[in-house]
């Protein structure tokens, strides 16, 4: 058995440097899996091309590659389209047909190119679990099918298959289990696909709420919740997200877009799967009108909110973009982010614990939109003494909250004479403005860095 639409791919990548987020890492490559469509585009994993600066695909039946670009792609979701520069590499290719979501113990084919290899690699699993599952290079929760083939370096983005139509896409393996692999299943892909074909945001959006179970009945009792219904507590509502303005704290969800969530925060999925509600988000669209059924001072009402993407006070890993920095009186700041936290070595456990605590329990306010780190002192006669304070955070500048790096960097360039900033913790920095101004272009000489801020604040 072959399947000749399954191609190598190639992958030239460039990571940015969030510990020093005015450059970039040394270039790096790697290889992925992917598979031809019937449109001619070559669907693969996100994180296969994610930050590249050059692709490549090859066939099996020969040793040439023909150069590609991203054509579409969604973190989120962790996959991508690939479209060649020569469509007449592709001809004569014959495609696979996409298929359906598959049940428990149906038996799939994994292809792909595992830890490099040449030559296309198929082996047998099955379906052993259909569930919602945190995608490990968003973070976001979504669908995902699990089986028990291996899922190495270099397979994903392959295809998985059943019956020779498309089932999935391989993507993750499970940490300390043996061979049991993560597909991303068809109704996500054919979401990524129609948004891509309608020309959508490819963004998966989200409520972006804190919720509570229900599952105690006194507390259920306590907040008036008739027998009959069920559903989870609201406990917080994020600035600009799908639901700020719509729901707010205290409100029972019971219902999204018809379909009821039970006490433990779970629904069921395609009449056959009980898993978390988050997984209601991959057949939806940014800017699309969600319907839900709250129960809000004793009685039920509906809301009819518009969508958008997920944000969050720390944002999740991000790709394709740079850094966000901004350098004064040899202080960089930076907003706090999972790529920031990652430059520590084993990050869940050695970085600040005050930034693991935003990173986990923070979210956005008006007031709040981003955590500015003072990440480095740039060591000069101007900031002497201030270099204990690295990777804190930044609260106020000049008595005032800052709310963002835009709002920081508007407050110190319109500073008078004397510049105060103040850390979470209460610990000041003060200079003087005229002398910072002289300091700032010796500063940037000196640590051979070309621009003050990064191209997205100029």
């Amino acid at each position: 058995m072959t399947f000749p639409s399954v191609l190598k791919i190639h992958a030239t990548y460039q990571e940015p440097d969030y510990d020093c987020p005015w450059q970039a890492r040394t270039p790096g490559t790697g290889t992925g899996s992917g598979i031809v469509l019937p449109n001619g585009l070559i669907l693969t994993a996100a994180h296969v091309v994610a930050n590249t600066t050059f692709l490549q695909v090859q066939k099996t039946s020969n040793s040439r590659r023909q150069v590609a670009h991203v054509a579409a792609i969604c973190h989120d979701a962790d996959l991508a389209l690939l479209q060649v520069e020569d469509a007449a590499f592709l001809k004569g290719i014959p495609t696979l047909e996409l298929g359906d979501l598959p049940a428990l113990r149906d038996k799939v084919l994994v292809c792909g190119y595992p830890i490099g290899g040449n030559e296309i690699s198929i082996t047998e699993g099955v379906v052993s679990r259909v569930e919602v599952q945190q995608y490990s290079h968003s973070q976001r929760h979504l669908l995902a099918v699990t089986v028990d083939a291996a899922i190495n370096s270099g397979n994903s983005g392959g295809p998985v298959i059943q019956e020779n139509k498309i089932i999935g896409v391989a993507f993750q393996s499970l940490e300390d289990a043996e061979n049991i692999g993560e597909v991303i299943p068809i109704p996500v892909i054919r979401h990524f696909l129609e948004a891509h074909e309608r020309g959508l945001s490819t963004s998966i959006p989200g409520l972006g709420i804190r919720v509570q179970k229900l599952e105690n009945s006194m507390l259920r009792d306590h907040l008036g919740l008739p027998e009959d219904f069920s559903g989870v507590l609201v406990s917080s509502v994020h600035f600009d997200n799908s639901a700020w303005g719509f729901l707010r704290e205290g409100d029972v969800l019971m219902e999204i877009d018809g379909i009821e969530l039970d006490n433990d925060g779970t629904v069921m999925l395609a009449s056959r799967y009980r898993t978390s509600f988050l997984g209601l988000s991959h057949n939806r669209f940014v800017n699309e009108e969600i319907h839900l059924k709250i129960w809000r001072d004793g009685e039920a009402i509906s809301v009819y909110a518009p969508l958008k993407p997920l944000r969050y006070l720390v944002p999740r890993s991000r790709y394709d973009v740079l850094p966000s920095y901004y350098i004064y009186g040899g202080l960089v700041f930076q907003p706090l982010t999972r790529d920031f936290l990652s430059t520590w070595d084993k990050w869940y456990q050695n970085a600040p614990k005050e930034l693991l605590d935003l990173y986990y329990h923070g979210y956005p306010t008006p007031e709040r939109r981003q955590v500015i780190v003072l990440s480095h002192v740039l060591a000069d006669e101007i900031n002497v003494g201030y270099e204990g304070l690295e990777n804190t955070v930044i609260s106020h500048v000049n008595g005032n909250l800052v709310g963002d790096l835009r709002e920081l960097i508007d407050a110190i360039e319109s500073s008078p004479r004397l510049l105060e900033l103040k850390t979470s913790h209460q610990l000041r920095i003060v200079m003087e403005k005229s002398a910072a101004d002289k300091a700032h272009s010796r500063i940037l000489r000196r640590y051979r860095i070309h621009k003050d801020r990064s191209d997205d604040l100029v």
